[in-house]
């Protein structure tokens, strides 16, 4: 299979996680504390595998200073453009409560959390794709983290959208489109890079990775210590652990 065509499936196949979470929240009532319980994990592994699977190897394979500059840029971007969202209406498209408005309390808060969860997902697909250029395979470890954080996010997102009165056309419809442009993003990742300067493969792999960072603090994490907080940090620590492991035995 070629590389171009093995992001986007990887790229999908990881997206495809949210309807995943999505399906067994619109089916199943699930109780808080696991949702929290499994998004405080994939909290942790998302955590590593930025630290080991993007930052180092961009530092390694571009240098130290555009490594830096993406870091900072991709941070700065994410929190703007949240900060924007937010006041639109998508502040908990995270939150598994009833935090999350309907279209009637909030006219046009729904385009705000389709957008808001683009948003965070972008990043974690530009990097499986990006990630195929070094090694010619997609990162274990990296996939799993993205998978596993992606489960927890369908969870609870469906979870609030309900409790906003969002349908089921919505809810799926949102979260299938998500995970086809995370393939897309994933394709766009390598081909837009395939011959482009390790400096520059260095900036937008630290772009991700400070979008990713950015996003775990605005939004998974608080949402996972808000309904488990006295497990939250051991949770988070297990998922880092099994991430670093992976990336160690790969």
């Amino acid at each position: 299979m070629p590389n171009w065509l093995m992001s986007l499936v990887w790229g999908t196949g990881a997206g495809a996680a949210l309807v995943l979470g999505a399906a067994v929240s619109w089916r199943w009532s699930i109780p808080s504390k696991v949702v929290s319980t499994i998004m405080s994990f994939g909290a942790g592994v998302l955590i590593s595998a930025l630290a080991f699977e993007l930052v180092d190897e961009a530092v390694k394979g571009g240098g130290l200073w555009p490594t830096a500059a993406g870091f900072l840029a991709g941070a700065v971007v994410y929190v703007g453009a949240n900060m924007l969202l937010a006041r639109a209406g998508a502040k908990h498209r995270k939150r598994s409560g009833a935090q999350q408005p309907s279209e009637k309390e909030d006219p046009g808060s729904g385009t705000a959390i389709a957008v808001g969860a683009l948003l965070d997902g972008v990043p974690e697909s530009v990097v499986l794709g990006v990630g195929l250029l070094a090694g010619g395979a997609v990162s274990p470890a990296m996939l799993a983290a993205v998978f596993i954080s992606n489960v927890p996010e369908g969870l609870s997102g469906t979870a609030g959208m309900k409790k906003a009165g969002r349908s089921r056309n919505y809810v799926f419809g949102l979260w299938g489109v998500i995970a086809i442009l995370s393939g897309v993003a994933a394709l766009l990742g390598y081909v837009a890079l395939e011959n482009a300067p390790d400096e520059l493969v260095a900036f937008i792999t630290a772009v991700a990775a400070g979008g990713i960072l950015a996003m775990l603090a605005d939004t998974m994490i608080p949402e996972a210590f808000e309904e488990h907080h006295n497990l939250t940090g051991l949770t988070a620590s297990v998922g880092f652990l099994t991430a670093f492991t992976v990336h160690h035995l790969g």
